[in-house]
């Protein structure tokens, strides 16, 4: 049986229907359902499309993915469209927290729709997050000091963008830039974009339009893999950096005010 007919399958045993009941509701007739989920047969492009109105999720989606392995919590709303969102739960049901390694960041951009990509990922449990899905994600280079590289910072999914703080530190997959972490400032309502900076200022700030904008996680907690040494923990250089960030986020918001 091919990944579409299970899918067709999947889909409606999720509404709870028969298959008469399925075919009243998408148009088809009852011996083609059942021809399909016996794979007996293959639903043509323009059956594709009608399943693709039906159940808002893409074509690609529905004939690239076994739907049986995300469930019907793995998507999220985008538009008029469900998009892939894989969800990793354990025996219990509960969220688990997927680790993206350093040596797999780079695939991310390509993979982070893709359930066998993200379960194939190492998986830890933190009780004491709230609420919300979380992944961990790797922090390489230096531009979000005192962040270190190697370190790694797990953020919240963001699904609705109106939620975007400015002056918060997010991870975003963006469509030309891969995974970044940085501070946003939400011009979203100005010109339809996000500033992203880097606590470092020896790194410019740029602009990325929203729409380029893949995925969003909020700074939870992060997880330090290095020693801290004693000059980087001295409160007079922790203080002048914030004191720094907090003179150029003012003087950003009378600009964008």
């Amino acid at each position: 049986m091919s990944v579409i007919q299970k899918n067709i399958q999947f889909i409606r045993n999720q509404k709870e229907l028969s298959q008469a009941q399925f075919a009243d509701q998408i148009g088809w007739s009852k011996s083609q359902i059942g021809a399909y989920e016996e794979a007996r047969a293959l639903p043509s492009i323009e059956k594709l499309i009608q399943l693709s109105d039906y159940s808002k999720i893409p074509v690609d989606i529905l004939i690239r993915h076994d739907l049986r392995k995300s469930g019907s919590s793995s998507f999220i709303d985008i538009g008029n469209q469900r998009v892939l969102f894989p969800i990793m739960v354990d025996n219990d049901n509960e969220n688990l927290i997927e680790v993206v390694p350093i040596k797999a960041s780079a695939g991310y951009l390509s993979g982070y729709d893709d359930p066998e990509y993200i379960e194939q990922l190492q998986k830890i449990k933190l009780p004491f997050l709230p609420t919300g899905k979380h992944r961990a994600f790797p922090i390489k280079g230096d531009s979000m000091l005192p962040m270190k590289d190697g370190a790694f910072v797990i953020g919240r999914f963001i699904e609705d963008r109106s939620e975007i703080k400015t002056g918060k530190t997010y991870i975003l997959l963006t469509l030309n830039d891969g995974m970044v972490y940085k501070r946003v400032i939400n011009n979203i309502d100005m010109n339809n974009s996000l500033l992203l900076m880097s606590d470092n200022k020896t790194y410019n700030a740029y602009s990325v339009p929203i729409e380029e904008v893949l995925e969003l996680w909020e700074f939870t907690c992060s997880i330090n893999t290095q020693e801290y040494t004693e000059e980087e923990l001295k409160l007079s250089s922790i203080m002048t950096m914030f004191n720094e960030l907090g003179i150029e986020l003012k003087a950003l918001e009378k600009i964008i005010q």
